[in-house]
């Protein structure tokens, strides 16, 4: 504990994932520097070395912190009907990206078409990444057939799958028309179409 009841300071480590979070998401891997990271968290370039072995696992690492951000507890919360649940899920992360200004797009997508080839420990990531938000929608879909509001041939586990599909779709198109036409397109498509 601090002395004199002072707040313990986030440790170095902490920053500088915070940072490279930060600027992966904004630069992508390829335009993102250790000394920009190192910058970015306020520390010395030899700081990162402590912290991480490598650009790449700090990478993964950042990966996986943007994951916990995605909101999946809407998704498990039974509070809310299974469909609204999966709604208000992409709602976040269009009103999200709308915010943005239609920029960064999800970093999963991002490091997916950018980096996944030419590493197998940020493939791995991606991958675990898309399972673990896939899983979280076929479970709300699952509960939706249960209780009728999809049709009972429904399957969650594809269904879930090809959402998340069409949704790094629409940002692509969404960031590249800057336009917000590409969110109305899924959610006419998702839930008037697919999930009807």
């Amino acid at each position: 504990m601090e002395r004199g009841g002072d707040v313990p300071k986030a440790s170095k480590r902490e920053d500088l994932l915070a940072s490279a979070l930060e600027v992966f998401h904004t630069r992508g891997f390829h335009g993102t520097g250790i000394q920009e990271i190192a910058d970015a968290a306020g520390a010395p370039k030899g700081s990162f070395y402590n912290h991480f072995a490598s650009k790449e696992e700090a990478a993964v690492e950042a990966l996986r912190r943007y994951g916990a951000g995605r909101r999946f507890d809407i998704l498990g919360d039974t509070s809310l009907p299974p469909l609204d649940r999966i709604r208000r899920h992409f709602e976040f992360l269009r009103d999200e990206n709308v915010e943005r200004g239609f920029t960064r797009g999800c970093l999963v997508g991002n490091f997916a078409t950018g980096v996944a080839d030419h590493s197998e420990a940020i493939r791995a990531a991606v991958l675990e990444g898309l399972r673990t938000w896939s899983e979280a929608i076929a479970a709300a879909l699952a509960e939706a057939r249960r209780d009728g509001s999809v049709r009972p041939g429904l399957d969650p586990d594809e269904t879930a799958r090809f959402l998340l599909n069409a949704w790094e779709g629409t940002l692509i198109e969404a960031r590249a028309g800057r336009s917000q036409a590409a969110f109305d397109t899924f959610f006419t498509m998702a839930f008037d179409v697919v999930l009807r």
